[in-house]
């Protein structure tokens, strides 16, 4: 890698991406002493819609309060955490639970706080620029290339970035992992949900509780979750295959199955509305063959959502990614096996979460009418039989332990 007049470092380690993964993977080099630049496609003053990943677990928020203390609280003070859980199956009511409530600013971290991800964002960059973290925006990527000695970033203005480590924090559509030549394997759903954000009514809100309702009557049969947010809700319709995007995820449409989930005072109330697919992908590795790229969050895995799994695993992503940086700088020697390692225990974790998901994924589009059959004698046994309720209740969620490689078994 020959030196050019427009190269810029070495730095220790460059981190390529500034959502949610990237900035965490940011503050947890610098609970290291370690200095950070962040490098972004992006501009600084871009706008990011919608909700996207809404809860911060408990296990996420414990390791962001542990690399950059007071964080966690803050997150939970500017969140909420929703204490009633209830599903509905048609119009049946199989399963509610409320739970106690503890003070936001006491000692107790709570199972998640719920707040949209350019909130999550918001405090993620304000904690970065406490800690020092150096920022260059308008900067896509265009190429890396890794050898014994390091690696060098390639900026789309023709500027080079050498760097001992590089964090592959920049997506699902990551420079970083295709200029190593890493595939990700995995398949695409055929059918899409929408997802709509919709701000709350002040004046009259709607009560603090998360419900999923099978089978929706007033919706032909789809299935659709309400889940709070500070500010808000949003709402997750799971579409049939064969719908038609038009019929159900532009604007117009939204408002008029919104209307008929909450009512029509929030038909005009809804501030995003989006579709998606999902994917169940995993990089076939998380580090490239010198042990030099170490790819954290959506640049390695993409899970549909069901658990909360995808921002929730790429922070533990950037935490482990970190702490195999800080030992290989003070190890160099041991470079492949720390790196080595992260690679293969976050691999495992993504394994197990895109499975979760699609144990979650067969459970809401069952292919199999016994799978029906099932969730429908399941609804009619609940209130005889309480067990068969909470696993209607948790079934779309996917398992919630595995491999003892994830964070607390679950990211």
């Amino acid at each position: 890698m020959p030196h050019t007049p427009s190269e810029r470092g070495p730095y220790p380690v460059l981190v390529v991406g500034a959502g949610p993964v990237g900035l965490t993977a940011a503050l947890a080099l610098r609970s290291h002493d370690l200095p950070v630049t962040v490098v972004e496609a992006e501009p600084e003053d871009r706008v990011r819609p919608g909700s996207r990943a809404l809860f911060v677990h408990r296990e996420s928020l414990e390791l962001l309060g542990r690399i950059s203390p007071g964080l966690d609280r803050t997150l939970i003070r500017n969140g909420v955490t929703w204490p009633t859980r209830r599903t509905v199956y048609r119009s049946r009511e199989v399963f509610a639970r409320t739970y106690p409530q503890g003070p936001r600013d006491g000692g107790r971290t709570p199972p998640f706080t719920s707040l949209r991800q350019v909130e999550t964002e918001r405090h993620l960059m304000a904690a970065c620029r406490d800690a020092g973290v150096v920022f260059r925006w308008d900067s896509p990527v265009a190429a890396v290339e890794t050898g014994q000695d390091g690696a060098r970033v390639v900026t789309a203005d023709g500027t080079a970035w050498r760097a001992q480590y590089v964090i592959g924090a920049d997506g699902a559509r990551s420079e970083v992992r295709r200029s190593q030549g890493i595939t990700m394997s995995g398949d695409r759903s055929e059918a899409f949900h929408v997802v709509v954000d919709i701000e709350e009514d002040p004046d009259d809100p709607l009560p603090l509780e998360r419900v999923f309702t099978y089978e929706h009557p007033a919706l032909g049969g789809r299935s659709v979750m309400r889940v709070p947010f500070a500010g808000g809700f949003q709402l997750d319709l799971q579409c049939k295959d064969g719908d038609r995007p038009e019929d159900w995820a532009d604007d117009a449409a939204a408002r008029t199955w919104v209307a008929k989930v909450v009512g029509e005072r929030y038909a005009d109330r809804l501030l995003w509305v989006s579709r998606y697919h999902f994917l169940h992908v995993v990089a076939d590795t998380f580090t490239d063959s010198e042990h030099r790229v170490l790819l954290v969050g959506e640049a390695s895995h993409l899970f549909p959502p069901f658990g909360a799994r995808g921002m929730n695993s790429g922070i533990a992503d950037s935490v482990a990614a970190a702490e195999a940086i800080a030992r290989s700088l003070a190890e160099p020697a041991e470079r492949a096996r720390f790196v080595g390692a992260f690679a293969h225990s976050r691999r495992a974790a993504a394994l197990f979460n895109s499975e979760a998901a699609r144990t979650a994924l067969a459970h809401l589009r069952p292919r199999r009418r016994v799978t029906r059959l099932r969730q429908a004698t399941g609804a009619v046994l609940s209130t005889v039989v309480p067990s068969c309720g909470e696993w209607l209740e948790r079934a779309p969620y996917g398992p919630r332990t595995g491999a003892p490689t994830n964070t607390r078994g679950r990211y």
